[in-house]
């Protein structure tokens, strides 16, 4: 079975420092991951959202 990768913590951080001092209505978890790069990390097949039909 394929592990996941998460982004590294340093990156998550800067992240959260960074949308604290927004004041916009924060993003969409798929947006989150795609400024992440977490989407990048993760095998296709186990992405959050896809169907299998």
């Amino acid at each position: 079975m394929s592990e996941i990768k998460h982004p590294p913590k340093h990156v998550v951080r800067e992240y959260l420092e960074r949308r604290a001092r927004d004041t916009a209505p924060p993003p969409t978890p798929e947006e989150i991951r795609r400024q992440l790069g977490w989407g990048m990390l993760m095998p296709s097949d186990l992405k959050m959202g896809t169907n299998r039909s």
